[in-house]
């Protein structure tokens, strides 16, 4: 199996690299997580957008034809 070829170092710079529909989605994802946990702070972990929080919180992902939403175990707590 390949490799990811990219490595991002935030997640402006993630969202950056998709067309703009999708940017606009991703942006909104984004949003509705810092509102929810507002003391969460992005990052990148596993090379996806992350909000982390006493551990990882959330991590999403655009793909070609979907968008990954991913909570840990604390985060679909916080998201309840």
């Amino acid at each position: 199996m390949e490799g990811n070829k990219f490595t991002f170092n935030s997640i402006d710079e993630y969202i950056q690299q998709f067309p703009p529909d999708v940017q606009e989605k991703l942006n909104a994802l984004r949003k509705v997580i810092k509102e929810t946990a507002p003391d969460a702070e992005e990052k990148i972990s596993y090379q996806m957008p992350t909000f982390a929080l006493r551990g990882n919180l959330v991590h999403f992902a655009a793909y070609k034809n979907h968008t990954g939403f991913y909570p840990t175990s604390s985060g679909i707590a916080a998201f309840r």
